[in-house]
């Protein structure tokens, strides 16, 4: 047996997957009752319904990690009392794998912090996705809108039980920071609307996890490719700053004061000396509202650079029917299904 082989024997890799199915009647109902209870949700993009819109990009998803990545121990899905229905199709291409995949409800990574359900936050369920029962030390959070489109390595994710991170050094966002404040204190104190909140950005909370962590001048900022993460690195901080988890998971939507899980994941290694940086090896398609030949160029990038192994779709539930279907259908030939 090789040391290699034993490694990976030793160190299995989990993937933990965030998913909602917006189209869900009940779910919306439920999500326009606390809109409606906080002006200042229903002002925040973090409500608007495209961010829970689903065109069964879970599937896809699902299936691309069983596909190209069969050295995955389990395939953890995390939701509030939904069911993807996959199992059909885990039957019929991957039989093998039936077992390994397992929905995961709001409530049980809550466990202890129920009075912060109902979520509608991905920000606040990823910052207790590490509570999943019988989660591996070493795992890798995806996206629903992203998948894989090569074989993957275990190496790709982990080297040595740690963290292989993707993305790069930058500044502080010092503009934002400064105009955030002043932009706030407008609206309140000129304009009279005392509800208003700066728009959550994904820069911002990544900056607020690098700040967190002890970092002042520069962060380092991931893509939106498959994200690894080391479970005890992550639950060892929380037990220890554990106002500051709850500060972060109250927001049921999304907010610019919040700190996200993987960045924060990401720095703490960086400050524990993990040097182990790699190139995204990502492909954006963002067809909404795109020239004609986009969707095309796009998936002939991903065929044919064999350095891109990660593809991550967004908004496709704004996009026409048929460029839809176009993508679907080019994920379908890629997927052999």
């Amino acid at each position: 047996m090789t040391e290699n082989f034993k490694h990976r024997k030793n160190h299995p890799i989990d993937v933990v997957i965030a998913w909602v199915d917006g189209n869900d009647p009940e779910l919306a109902e439920k999500r326009n009752r606390y809109i409606t209870k906080g002006a200042s949700a229903s002002l925040s993009l973090g409500a608007h319904s495209t961010r829970f819109a689903s065109n069964n990009e879970i599937r896809y998803c699902v299936l691309s990690i069983m596909k190209f990545a069969p050295f995955v121990r389990n395939i953890f899905i995390v939701t509030d009392g939904q069911d993807p229905d996959l199992y059909n199709d885990i039957k019929t291409y991957f039989p093998e794998k039936l077992k390994s995949l397992r929905i995961v409800d709001h409530k049980e990574i809550f466990e202890g912090f129920e009075k912060y359900l109902p979520t509608f936050n991905s920000i606040s369920i990823g910052n207790m996705i590490w509570r999943i029962k019988g989660l591996s030390g070493n795992f890798v959070y995806f996206n629903d809108d992203t998948f894989l489109i090569r074989n993957i390595q275990p190496e790709d994710w982990f080297i040595n039980g740690k963290p292989v991170m993707r993305g790069r050094w930058v500044p502080f966002p010092l503009p934002r920071i400064l105009w955030d404040p002043m932009k706030k204190g407008i609206n309140k104190y000129v304009l009279g609307n005392t509800d208003y909140q700066p728009r959550a950005s994904f820069h911002m909370g990544q900056w607020n996890s690098a700040y967190l962590a002890g970092y002042r001048r520069r962060y380092f900022t991931n893509s939106h490719t498959p994200h690894t993460a080391e479970r005890k690195t992550v639950e060892d901080f929380f037990n220890k700053n554990t106002h500051a988890l709850e500060k972060n998971i109250a927001y049921r939507f999304r907010n610019h004061a919040q700190f996200t899980f993987i960045a924060l994941s990401n720095h703490l290694q960086l400050r524990a000396g993990n040097r182990q940086i790699a190139d995204p090896g990502l492909a954006y398609l963002q067809p909404y509202n795109r020239g004609p030949g986009d969707i095309e160029k796009k998936t002939r990038l991903c065929e044919d650079n064999k350095d891109i192994k990660f593809l991550c779709v967004q908004s496709l539930d704004l996009c026409k029917k048929d460029e839809q279907e176009k993508i679907l259908g080019w994920m379908k030939a890629l997927l052999d299904l």
